[in-house]
């Protein structure tokens, strides 16, 4: 028997363990999960040095591999990165613990008192690329949640995954919870992935967290149920009314903060109004910067820029590139955004609040935004601790997928010698 023919054996038995390990985290005390969680994050930080030392294994692979800069710079772990790693973990144990919590509650005629409360969902298993902080980030989420999770990490960050899956072991024998809440895949077969997508007895929710081509083949494959996370094709409307000094410190801290996270503004629409009275500041500020601006109509003959192809409205460059084009108005934005958008995160920079109230009830994102850069799309910047991706589907979580959002219900139902007549 060769190594592909034990992936499917031994994918059994880790979704047998995350099961077992389920049951006892569901009725974990919240002192536990604080304890598991504080213990890996003292963990990472004392084993920073291993931690950075296996990113310099798995770069030194996604190199050879070709990995784009972007990409690279999303698999790059250094102490600072190590230490928000940490952090993140402190604060995910010091949110509220969801598991529990009275959503509603109230009495009928009948004598029945009925509360609807939260409740693990169970096994969660996450399906990441590149980023190893996901490691951390989505461990500590479903623990947080009473879930048990199974991790499969993209190949490039192999060797960082399986630093950071050890210091959250550590955490959880620290804290006498079962090591087997979090368990990280062993390889990199993707007969593995292959395996989770159909393990409708192990896993009951699965959560991709990369480019359009994983979450495609997770849609495409999958018998278990998917929290979709697709491409962050983020909009920023410049308005008529826009303050032309915040839109610029927008549009910049939008595009160029990070270009490879999910909240990276790739599409700039200026307002007709906006360019006739302050001109084309925003795309030469962009292009000043070391931007890449692809332009549509009179925005190309702006020194500097490119012209526009069609394919480059609706794709998600990740990069010091963006579209650009002029809009005639809000409802005009609003339309390119339906067409081109992937429901992430759209943003409206305006001082009209007629034109911000229908901005947002006329778009359907996840994530919709007035006056902020595109950038704050993410769990810890909501106040969520951390996040697990940011849900674009529209059933069950949306947005930011914190340790909340990891909850399912059940009601709790509560008679007096109560009979149905």
């Amino acid at each position: 028997m060769n190594d592909h023919d034990t992936i499917g054996p031994m994918m059994a038995q880790i979704g047998a363990n995350a099961r077992a390990a389920a049951a006892t985290l569901a009725t974990a005390g919240s002192e536990r999960k604080y304890a598991a969680l504080i213990g890996a994050a003292d963990a990472i930080w004392e084993n920073r040095s291993a931690i950075i030392d296996a990113n310099a294994e798995d770069q030194v692979f996604a190199e050879e591999k070709g990995l784009s800069p972007a990409m690279m710079d999303r698999l790059i772990l250094d102490e600072p990165r190590v230490r928000a790693m940490a952090e993140g973990l402190r604060n995910v144990a010091a949110q509220h613990d969801p598991v529990g919590a009275v959503i509603t509650e109230w009495d009928m005629p009948t004598g029945l008192n009925i509360r609807r409360v939260r409740t693990p969902i169970g096994v969660i298993g996450v399906i990441y690329e590149s980023r190893p902080n996901v490691t951390a980030d989505a461990g500590a989420l479903c623990l947080q949640s009473g879930n048990a999770v199974i991790l499969r990490g993209g190949s490039e960050s192999f060797h960082s995954a399986t630093a950071i899956h050890k210091c959250l072991q550590t955490g959880l024998k620290q804290a006498g919870l079962p090591p087997e809440a979090i368990q990280l895949v062993p390889t990199r077969d993707r007969a593995a992935v292959t395996a989770m997508l159909q393990a409708t007895d192990h896993i009951d929710v699965i959560v991709p967290r990369g480019g359009k081509g994983l979450v495609g083949l997770v849609q495409r494959e999958a018998r278990v149920p998917v929290f979709a996370h697709l491409e962050g094709i983020c909009h920023i409307y410049v308005g008529a009314t826009a303050d032309p000094a915040m839109a610029l410190e927008i549009v910049l801290n939008a595009k160029t903060r990070r270009t490879g996270i999910c909240g990276a503004m790739e599409c700039l629409l200026i307002d007709w109004r906006f360019y006739t009275q302050h001109g084309p500041m925003l795309v030469e500020a962009l292009l000043q910067a070391g931007v890449e601006v692809r332009a549509d109509g009179d925005l190309a003959k702006v020194p500097g820029t490119v012209k526009a192809q069609p394919d480059d409205f609706g794709h998600e460059f990740l990069d010091m590139i963006c579209a650009a084009k002029l809009v005639d108005g809000v409802d005009a934005a609003i339309n390119h955004i339906r067409s081109y958008g992937s429901n992430h995160t759209d943003a409206i920079v305006t001082a009209d609040d007629q034109a911000a109230a229908h901005f947002f009830a006329q778009l359907d994102s996840a994530i919709l935004m007035r006056n902020a850069s595109t950038q704050f799309a993410d769990g810890g910047e909501f106040g969520m601790g951390a996040e697990i991706g940011i849900a674009t589907g529209k059933l069950h979580a949306r947005g930011p997928v914190g340790a909340e959002q990891l909850t399912s219900f059940k009601y709790l139902v509560t008679g007096n010698g109560a009979v149905r007549d």
